[in-house]
């Protein structure tokens, strides 16, 4: 399971082993004589060699997926939202980098909904509630 989902997650971030290499030196420095080559993790992919503890946790981190996750032991990689909100990892969206306010804001606002979703299905009982119409064209022409 472990080499499938390793080729699966390099070939989804769409780089060469010689990339994924220099790129684990790069984010987890090591002396000249413990650096990860292409060859190396070509051999975990095609299941000739088994790689280490360390090796198995670095590359998880790297591809922000569970140890778990990797080796096959469950078969999703799941995250608690809330956490990962107040956690210290830097957060992106579509690249751009949320800064702690907005982080704050965002965990806000998903908290609101699912908070308000809650008590949506409580009260099921409750009147046809109108929607908000966003159309903005629409009430510009009604406007002119």
């Amino acid at each position: 399971m472990f080499p499938e989902r390793l080729r699966a997650l390099r070939k989804g971030r769409h780089i060469t082993l010689e990339e994924l290499a220099k790129d684990l030196n790069k984010r987890f420095p090591s002396d000249k004589e413990h650096e990860n080559t292409s060859a190396q993790i070509g051999n975990w992919e095609r299941g000739i060699r088994t790689p280490s503890y360390m090796e198995v946790q670095k590359l998880a981190q790297y591809f922000d997926v569970t140890m778990d996750y990797l080796t096959g032991l469950t078969d999703q990689s799941v995250y608690d939202l809330g956490k990962l909100f107040i956690s210290d990892n830097n957060l992106k969206f579509n690249g751009d980098d949320i800064n702690s306010h907005d982080r704050y804001e965002i965990y806000q606002l998903i908290f609101g909904y699912l908070h308000g979703k809650q008590n949506r299905q409580n009260n099921q009982n409750m009147p046809f509630q109108e929607q908000l119409d966003l159309n903005i064209d629409n009430n510009n022409d009604n406007n002119n």
